[in-house]
């Protein structure tokens, strides 16, 4: 083969390789990528359990007069609140469904918790296995006082009187200033029980809690069951029968807001709510008994939307008026619409379904 044939046959061969990457490369550029087909501008969608926070920010958080249960035994007075709903985990949105997914970031609010409702939470195992039992609480202002059976050697009935605080870093600050055992003053007896505070609890047992000296140190973001509630605590104290915090200054809002409904509002960010995931949020429940409080119990809220009813906004927003927990019937009669109706002109529309 000559010298030229060579030549010419080397070039066909680049031209067909260039071709080919042209194409290839066309072809990719062409193909529609798998995010752009998903952002659909829908509000509702279905929920697959694994969709990733929206890249609108956090939810928006409003509620006035709502009861939040946190666990079986406790639950928590939110006067008003005005914060956002942090997702717990990376890419993973926050769902009523898993009050553990995440957390109230508080930016201004009032909540209270009963003192008997925390004294029942305690005995009922949010000491751990701290050596002192049946507890007792009581206070006033900043003062706490508390009672109870410290098992050490023995039972020894003990008092112990404290000041309550909110610290610069959000925390709450208990000060010993006294202890009692069997009436007799602590430091009279120091030597012959060796008492000290560290004796009256386990930290390493009682998440967000620790001792140092006469000071307890209580974190009530890892203390209490979720959902987990942090922020800048500003003020807390007590005003009977309750324990009460105050964040940020929201004393104005606080009265501003004194005639209004009870209701959670969400708005922004993307929320799970039992199959459907919405996102943008646009949602607010609005309490529809004659009470005081809003009870949301976010472990059966299921069972309160069952027995109220659903309005969609102009802007495709929700609006959920609901029962309290305490006001459900003892059985629902907003049953599946069957498909015997479905197939029969005939048949009434169900009653629960046209009574609102």
């Amino acid at each position: 083969m000559t010298r030229s044939r060579r030549l010419l046959l080397l070039a066909a061969v680049l031209v067909c390789v260039v071709l080919l990457v042209w194409r290839i490369a066309a072809g990719r550029r062409s193909a529609p990528s798998p995010s752009s087909s998903q952002n659909t501008p829908s509000s509702v969608a279905s929920n697959p359990h694994s969709a990733s926070t929206s890249g609108s920010g956090p939810t928006k958080v409003f509620a006035h007069n709502l009861v939040l249960r946190k666990g079986p035994s406790l639950r928590i007075y939110v006067r008003w609140l005005r914060g956002e709903m942090i997702p717990a985990r990376k890419n993973v949105t926050p769902s009523f469904d898993d009050p553990e997914s995440f957390y109230l970031d508080i930016q201004t609010g009032v909540v209270r918790v009963n003192i008997g409702d925390l004294t029942h939470y305690l005995n009922a195992g949010g000491l751990g296995s701290s050596p002192l039992k049946n507890v007792n609480i009581s206070g006033n202002g900043s003062q706490i006082n508390l009672t109870g059976t410290l098992h050490k050697i023995i039972p020894l009935p003990i008092s112990l009187s404290a000041q309550i605080a909110a610290r610069p870093d959000g925390l709450i600050q208990l000060h010993v200033t006294k202890i009692d055992v069997l009436k007799i003053p602590f430091k009279a007896l120091l030597g012959g029980f060796h008492v000290t505070v560290a004796d009256l609890f386990h930290p390493k047992d009682i998440p967000g809690v620790e001792v140092s000296g006469n000071d307890i140190t209580v974190d009530t973001q890892h203390a209490l069951p979720p959902p987990h509630i942090r922020g800048q605590l500003t003020t807390v104290h007590v005003v009977n029968p309750d324990l009460e915090e105050i964040y940020g200054n929201a004393t104005g809002d606080v009265e501003r807001t004194e005639q209004w409904r009870n209701f959670l509002r969400l708005s922004g960010g993307a929320i799970d709510f039992g199959k459907l995931t919405m996102n943008p949020v646009d949602l607010i429940m609005i309490d529809i008994s004659n009470s005081y409080w809003f009870d949301l119990d976010l472990a059966h809220y299921q069972n309160q939307l069952v027995n109220g009813y659903t309005r969609m906004t102009p802007q495709a927003g929700l609006q959920i008026f609901m029962p309290d927990v305490s006001k459900l019937p003892p059985s629902s009669n907003n049953q599946n619409i069957g498909i015997e109706w479905m197939r029969n002109r005939s048949i009434p529309v169900p009653q629960s379904v046209t009574q609102h």
